[in-house]
């Protein structure tokens, strides 16, 4: 139906950046929101960042001021912007659309196969 690939991750050292990629292809009707999630070893999955079909975003307090979520629907790409990176920060990124298919009315959630950022000290 829709498949994600995700692209960017990687090594960096505190302090750097990275950008991520997502693009979504296939029975696309329209997507409502693209996301960005991790997960760290050990830990439950949460919430980065979400990005709206008109623009809203809303981020996790601990990378507010420090990530920037973008989307370029005419792509269906969502990036995530990630600067001045810490440890903490290293996991694997997911990212998460919410997608009407065609050719039903449903929405379905779709994600990535997960991209691995590492952030060494």
């Amino acid at each position: 139906q829709v498949h994600l690939v995700e692209s960017g991750g990687g090594l960096v050292q505190a302090g750097g950046s990275l950008r991520v990629s997502c693009a979504a292809s296939g029975l696309i009707r329209s997507i409502n929101t693209m996301g960005w999630y991790r997960q760290a070893p050990g830990k439950q999955r949460e919430l980065v960042a979400t990005i709206t079909s008109g623009g809203s975003t809303d981020y996790a307090d601990s990378v507010k001021g420090r990530f920037t979520i973008s989307g370029d629907n005419a792509k269906n790409t969502v990036y995530l912007q990630m600067n001045s990176l810490k440890p903490e920060d290293t996991a694997v990124y997911y990212c998460r659309f919410t997608v009407a298919v065609v050719p039903t009315p449903n929405v379905y959630v779709f994600w990535g196969q997960g991209t691995q950022v590492t952030v060494s000290s």
